[in-house]
């Protein structure tokens, strides 16, 4: 068994390490969303997904906070004094267990907060394109051959 196959998945480990309250409600905020934009003119759905292509996720927002400190602690090390070196030693630890584990000290500030993982966010984002019919040119199995299925399935991720 290696280490990765100990190690959660990418693509959920940052939601296996919040509390499933906080999860949850989450999940709650995106389905009302969702539900929201049900009927709602063309217009609106692809307001709302512009909207999600600015969103930041969890991940952008701990790789932001992290540069912060480590440069503050760096340039406190340059002019206050070297023991600052601490800030951005410990801050690169964290982030290491953060990339292995999905954990780190602002985790659950910034998912108490609301802030969301890319996968939350693409939940809503091919939710609302499915309402809109992106997907419903994608000819079945029985239509059309692989190759063609292949190109509008692509066509419709990509609008």
């Amino acid at each position: 068994m290696s280490v990765s196959d100990r190690l959660p998945a990418t693509a959920n480990r940052v939601e296996l390490h919040t509390r499933p309250e906080l999860n949850e409600a989450i999940r709650q905020r995106t389905d009302a969303e969702v539900v929201r934009l049900e009927r709602a003119p063309a217009s609106e759905i692809e307001q709302r997904l512009e909207t999600l292509d600015r969103e930041w996720d969890v991940e952008r927002l701990l790789q932001t906070n992290a540069s912060i400190i480590v440069l503050l602690g760096m340039a406190l090390a340059t002019t206050v004094d070297r023991k600052f070196l601490l800030l951005p030693a410990g801050v690169f630890g964290f982030f290491a267990q953060h990339a292995l584990q999905g954990w780190c000290p602002p985790i659950p500030v910034f998912r108490r907060l609301g802030v969301r993982t890319q996968r939350e966010i693409e939940r809503e984002r091919y939710a609302l394109k499915a309402l809109r019919g992106d997907f419903d040119q994608v000819p079945s199995s029985e239509a059309a051959p692989v190759s063609e299925r292949v190109r509008a399935s692509l066509a419709a991720v990509d609008k």
